[in-house]
């Protein structure tokens, strides 16, 4: 039988090999190493979703008025968001 995935060193485990649970994502917060941070212009918003669809993270949420806004703790700052946004509403800022 062999021993539980916790008890392997990780030069042991086959390239490829999957060491997290599925949905273990919320518990690693990728937003740290981010130099810039999307800021979204709501007066320039339709509404359109794109940001949100094409976050590689999940990081943009939808606020209770129906703008976007992104979960700073996983945005890495890659500005997809910005670049596919079509009518110029999230510009990058650097980061404080």
């Amino acid at each position: 039988m062999p021993k539980p995935i916790d008890q392997y060193s990780w030069k042991e485990l086959e390239p490829g090999f999957v060491v997290t649970e599925p949905g273990s994502a919320r518990e690693y917060k990728t937003g740290d190493w981010r130099s810039t941070r999307p800021v979204w212009d709501d007066s320039k918003c339709n509404q359109c979703w794109l940001c949100w669809l094409y976050c590689p993270e999940a990081a943009v949420y939808q606020k209770e008025d129906g703008y976007f806004t992104a979960n700073l703790e996983y945005c890495k700052g890659c500005g997809i968001c910005a670049q596919e946004c079509p009518r110029d509403a999230i510009k990058m800022v650097e980061e404080r």
